[in-house]
């Protein structure tokens, strides 16, 4: 009964992949303990069904009953992305408040529970949730709805990406202080812009944050989108095309590193999936050796930090 805009599916998918992941795990790559919260049984029910019978579009081999269908299509198309990209950002984030950050941004926040599950270490961060005015509208409900408690610390900040001086919306919060070390994610963004959208993303974001500040985002690499790409790289891009959700762009380390360095950024760490797979999976396969997990095909992980 949630009022769902057809932009935020994808959205609602990757709330469910954290969820079910969670919920079917001892060992996890991320324990999202909250997504789960914010589907209805409903919804959670029919995307499962909806995965379960897809096996046979992304595994035509696939023999198997419904619920090892849907395990086979949450640990190998649906999780790897939102699992692995919040592993990173997370830690990543920790890192950054121990020597200093004061403020998290997240961008194209969606059903992102960072929020509703802060640590210890995140109580003297401000926490800013930024989107689409009709995604942030339906998390606000779905939390009402579950009774999550909001800390004060949290605050949410509508604005389109795509419109000219979106930025404005974040100045103008009453809460964000420019002067502040700030970690900004844009994680699951990048895939949905074009270049020049996500060139003026970039642009904005350095010019609201001081030195010392970080951005951690998920990119397409250079053959995400042409026939070097993965199996299930394109299955995805025509999952995202059949929601109206069509992938844009994709960039090579040298053009990310060229587009972040005109803007005062420099990359100080970078995961190709291989390297994603060995940090942040490791664990979690040598814990399920009959379920084990890949970072997604043909996605790069990147922190930058913006230069003294």
């Amino acid at each position: 009964w949630f009022a769902m805009e057809q932009h935020s599916m994808t959205a609602l998918v990757s709330a469910f992949s954290r969820a079910y992941h969670a919920t079917n795990n001892e060992v996890k790559v991320f324990d999202d303990r909250v997504a789960k919260k914010l589907l209805t049984e409903n919804e959670y029910h029919q995307i499962s069904k909806n995965m379960a019978d897809g096996i046979s579009f992304f595994n035509p081999a696939f023999v198997g009953n419904s619920n090892e269908a849907l395990r086979w299509v949450v640990d190998n198309q649906l999780s790897p992305s939102p699992l692995g990209r919040a592993a990173f950002a997370e830690k990543s984030l920790e890192r950054a408040v121990k020597i200093g950050t004061k403020q998290y941004l997240i961008m194209g926040a969606g059903y992102d529970t960072f929020a509703y599950r802060q640590p210890e270490w995140a109580k003297q961060l401000e926490v800013f949730e930024v989107d689409h005015p009709a995604t942030g509208h339906d998390k606000q409900n779905r939390i009402k709805y579950a009774n999550i408690t909001i800390q004060n610390n949290v605050h949410y900040i509508e604005t389109d990406f795509t419109k000219e001086r979106w930025q404005d919306s974040i100045l103008h919060s009453k809460y964000y202080d420019k002067g502040k070390i700030t970690f900004i994610s844009i994680l699951g963004v990048a895939y949905y812009l074009s270049q020049a959208v996500f060139e003026k993303l970039i642009a904005a974001l350095s010019d609201i944050i001081p030195e010392g500040s970080t951005i951690v985002l998920d990119y397409p690499d250079e053959n995400s989108y042409n026939e070097k790409a993965g199996m299930r790289a394109k299955k995805q891009a025509m999952l995202a095309g059949g929601a109206n959700e069509k992938m844009l762009a994709s960039y090579s380390y040298a053009e990310l590193e060229r587009l972040l360095a005109l803007n005062g950024l420099r990359i100080y760490e970078h995961l190709t999936p291989k390297e994603m797979t060995e940090q942040y999976f490791a664990t979690y396969n040598h814990a399920n050796p009959t379920h084990m997990m890949t970072a997604f095909d043909n996605v790069n992980y990147c922190l930058a930090v913006k230069k003294k």
